[in-house]
Formats: C-alpha cells, sequence, structure tokens
C-alpha cells in the first residue's frame, strides 16, 4: 500500500466514519432483527431497507469532501469498511464504494484478488451475486484475455462461493456474451448438489436465453446432468425442450 493511502484521512477515517454514523443513525433494530433471520446471517443487520440504504449511503459517497483522491485511497478505504464492518449494511457500503462511478477506471484486473478474498470472506449470496454481477461482470468484459482464463480457474475453486461467481460473471451481458466461457465455467459445477451452485447455474442460462434462446435449449439438451433445478431456472421463460 503506498503511502497516499497510508496518509490520506478519507481512506483511513472520514469516509468510513461518515457511513457508520450515518447508518447508526437510521437503524431501526424491529427490523433488524428480521432481516437477519431471513438471511441467515451471523453478522447482524442494521435494519435498512433497500431505498433507505441508498438514500443514507448514497449522498455521502457523492460528497465532494470525501472524494478519494486515488486507487491506493479508494481500495484502502473499501478495506477499511469491510474490515471494521460489525454489521452487514457496512459491508454493502464498503461494495457501493467499489461500484461508485467516478472510481470506474479503477475497477480492473489488479483489483481481482480483492474481490475474490471479499467473496471468500462474505461467503452468502447477497455479498456474492453483487460483487459477481458488477465488478467481476466489468472487469471480465473490459480485460477477456486476462480475465477469461481466471474464470475458468475460478470454476474449479475450492470455494462454491467463488465458483458460483464464475457463473454469474457475465450475467447481464447480452451480446457480448462469451459462449464458451459460459460452458466453462458451469461444467465443472455441474454435480455439485449445493443449491446455491445449482441455482447459478439456472440463473446464467436464463439469463441468457434473452439473447440467444436456441443456444440455451442445446445446452440444456446437451446436458442430461443438469440438475432439475438448473434445467427448470434455464428453460423458464423458454418452454419444455422438443
Amino acid at each position: 500500500m503506498s503511502a497516499d493511502a497510508l496518509s490520506d484521512p478519507e481512506a483511513r477515517l472520514d469516509l468510513a466514519a461518515a457511513i457508520t454514523a450515518a447508518l447508526e443513525q437510521a437503524a431501526d433494530p424491529e427490523r433488524a432483527a428480521g432481516q437477519q433471520r431471513y438471511m441467515k446471517s451471523a453478522m447482524p443487520y442494521f435494519g435498512l431497507t433497500s431505498p433507505a440504504f441508498r438514500a443514507v449511503v448514497g449522498p455521502i459517497l457523492r460528497d465532494p469532501a470525501y472524494r478519494l483522491r486515488s486507487r491506493d485511497a479508494w481500495l484502502a478505504t473499501i478495506e477499511a469498511i469491510w474490515r471494521g464492518a460489525t454489521h452487514r449494511e457496512q459491508w454493502y457500503a464498503a461494495l457501493a464504494l467499489a461500484r461508485h462511478r467516478p472510481y470506474r477506471a479503477w475497477v480492473d484486473s489488479d483489483a481481482m484478488p480483492l474481490w475474490e478474498r471479499l467473496i471468500r470472506e462474505g461467503a452468502w449470496w447477497d455479498v456474492v451475486d453483487d460483487i459477481a454481477t458488477h465488478l467481476v461482470r466489468d472487469t471480465v468484459l473490459a480485460a477477456p484475455a486476462v480475465e477469461a482464463p481466471r474464470m475458468r480457474e475460478w470454476a474449479r475453486s475450492d470455494s462454491l462461493w467463488v465458483r458460483r461467481a464464475a457463473i454469474l460473471c457475465q450475467v447481464g451481458t447480452r451480446e457480448r456474451l462469451d459462449q464458451e466461457l459460459l460452458t466453462d465455467v458451469i461444467e465443472p459445477t455441474i454435480g455439485d448438489p449445493d443449491f446455491f451452485a445449482r441455482k447459478a447455474i439456472g440463473w446464467a442460462l436464463r439469463d441468457h436465453a434473452r439473447s440467444d434462446p436456441e443456444w440455451v435449449r442445446r445446452f440444456v439438451a446437451g446436458h442430461p446432468d443438469l440438475s432439475g433445478l438448473s434445467r427448470r431456472e434455464a428453460l423458464k421463460h423458454l418452454g419444455p425442450l422438443p
């Protein structure tokens, strides 16, 4: 980490503290208890709805007083918010900072080791899916020569959640999707009995069916070992195979 990141008070204190204070002030303890039960989370919630979360965190991220001056400061602040989190919304805030538009140029291959670590540490669908379908996806699109091989490695990871991220990394890419890569990241997980693995496969295929339904039909027909869940999800808007 550079001296700039270490000396930048925004990276070390200001932004992280402002976000935490605002979340604490907006907390709804009654709602928080229900959220924690629903998400089966060991980490508690402050109890904000998604619109309330955006209304609290968005203005802080957009405030020029908290603008981060360098890539290192941005990375350091993401890590500071993440590692200092006592409540799950702080993790969400770290990811909101990672995705914030002014820092989009810094979402690149050099940041991928951090995203993988957050996937492993977050290890649940709310965190993993946000990272996979935004931060990882954007990097795969921007640097396919580097990231397609990385996704093939992730697809064989010891971590279910890293594998799920690889499967979902092209959700939303429409006509830009690499079908060979989609095949290669799905096939190693087809036999996994875990619900989240099977659901990810179905979601990725269902999303691609919007752009190339015939390819998805051929894929499903050519992989009879797909789970019933993956198959149903993939064909959800296509109808049964002939």
